[in-house]
């Protein structure tokens, strides 16, 4: 199964509460660490409008462990602002930007252009009811309230918002206290299936190919290896950059996504452990890149990769209020941060459902983008910026033997957060909350998703 990025346990915490780790490591990791509170806190606070005290303690607490004991948060709403300290100084600071979200504050940072952009229509379909849809079918109500059901002495779920779709409509769904059907949920690493996404607009539109070479600007050199590094080896994680994505503060991908405000280019740094197209290796650095390049031809730094995103891919979809966040550089941060609300997570996965076909009838997505996000890479359970049923890895194995079809893929995000699409039975399922590991109560999941085949045939 996947490696779930920045998880730093409780033992680790512990001994960098103890000073187990030398000075320079730790001079690393605090700020990694406040980096994790600072921006999580700001963009759940300022995006999501979530309570700052129970965002720390659910979503924040799982990630430090104990070790985020040590660290006071301080939210300015006047100024947007969320700085972490400890108790000799500050550590990090993370900034609001309305229409952008947050950020952390770092050396470099570019300003982010504020520019008005008209509100959606929103979309005359089935995913928008005026009301909010309760389960008519026993099976899966029992399902759900197993989904959300807490047990004592269990792994925590926190589950936040669960949405059924069956034939383009909201069949059913159920929220928790404090959010409803237009709260911005927090992506994680769903947002790599909205970069899968953006790049399969621009092919479309001929203006990249999945088989072109990336072309970094760092790698100009005639016997770099990284050359031959192309789009679609960075949609399907198999660069073979050494970039690890690690439960650990100190691990590539903690750094790049909170010491380094232009995320791609510390990516762009990593050397080549080996040829790309030999080895599956999930990491956020290869998504970061692609999403930089993606920006390129867009063109307009943040704000033109904003304005691309609402006219190609939410409008046509009837997306409400969808924030990306950007780093210092200004690329979008197509690893890690959107946010949407459940309804339209669903909305991006009866998308590739229909193979890119919007509720209006235009083609957003090339012919075929959808098996070609779902096949297996190298026989991995990850296809193209999707996990999927494809292949004979043991994961997907093990989903199906649970009643998720063989055709079946879905995003997913650390914590749990999800979107499966079940193409053979008409039907999207998401489910986002801060759950917590091992499985962040993916058997539940397969336990609705087997529940509402069975009841919505």
């Amino acid at each position: 199964m996947r490696k779930q990025p920045i998880i730093l346990a409780s033992l680790t915490a512990i001994a960098l509460a103890t000073g187990a780790y030398g000075t320079t490591e730790l001079s690393e990791i605090l700020p990694v660490a406040a980096g994790v509170a600072a921006h999580n806190v700001c963009s759940m606070t300022f995006v999501g409008g979530q309570d700052p005290d129970q965002t720390y303690q659910q979503l924040v607490m799982p990630v430090l462990g104990d070790f985020g004991r040590l660290l006071k948060v301080q939210v300015s709403r006047d100024t947007g602002d969320v700085k972490v300290s400890s108790q000799l100084r500050e550590l990090a600071r993370a900034h609001f930007t309305p229409g952008y979200g947050c950020r952390l504050v770092l050396p470099g940072d570019r300003p982010l252009l504020t520019v008005a952009a008209a509100p959606i229509a929103p979309a005359a379909d089935g995913f928008a009811p005026k009301q909010r849809v309760a389960s008519t079918k026993p099976a899966v109500t029992a399902a759900l309230d197993n989904v959300f059901a807490e047990h004592p002495g269990q792994p925590v779920k926190h589950v936040k918002a669960v949405v059924i779709v069956k034939d383009g409509q909201v069949v059913a769904e159920r929220y928790a206290d404090g959010v409803d059907e237009h709260s911005p949920l927090l992506s994680f690493s769903v947002a790599k299936s909205f970069t899968n996404a953006l790049f399969g607009i621009l092919v479309r539109q001929g203006k990249l190919r999945v088989d072109e070479p990336l072309n970094a600007p760092e790698w100009k050199g005639k016997s770099d290896p990284r050359r031959a590094i192309t789009l679609e080896d960075l949609m399907r994680m198999r660069s073979g950059l050494a970039a690890e994505e690690a439960e650990s503060a100190s691990s590539p991908v903690a750094k790049m996504e909170f010491l380094h405000g232009d995320m791609a280019g510390f990516a762009a740094a990593q050397p080549a452990k080996e040829p790309p197209g030999r080895t599956f290796e999930y990491t956020s650095a290869d998504t970061v890149l692609l999403a930089r390049r993606i920006g390129s031809v867009v063109g307009g730094g943040a704000a033109g990769m904003r304005e691309f995103a609402r006219r190609e891919l939410f409008a046509p979809l009837g997306m409400g209020d969808i924030t990306m966040e950007f780093d210092g550089a200004g690329t979008f941060i197509g690893s890690t941060y959107v946010y949407a609300s459940a309804r339209d997570y669903a909305r991006l996965g009866w998308l590739y459902l229909r193979d890119g076909i919007a509720p209006d009838g235009r083609r957003v997505l090339p012919e075929g983008w959808m098996d070609w996000s779902r096949r297996s890479t190298l026989n991995a359970p990850y296809g193209a910026g999707f996990w999927t049923n494809d292949g004979r890895s043991k994961e997907a194995a093990w989903r199906i033997a649970a009643g998720y079809p063989k055709d079946g893929f879905y995003a997913s995000g650390t914590m749990g957060q999800r979107i499966y699409v079940i193409p053979s039975a008409h039907l999207v399922i998401t489910r986002f909350g801060y759950s917590a590991p091992p499985s962040y109560g993916i058997e539940d999941d397969l336990a609705l998703i087997k529940a509402s085949i069975e009841a919505y045939r």
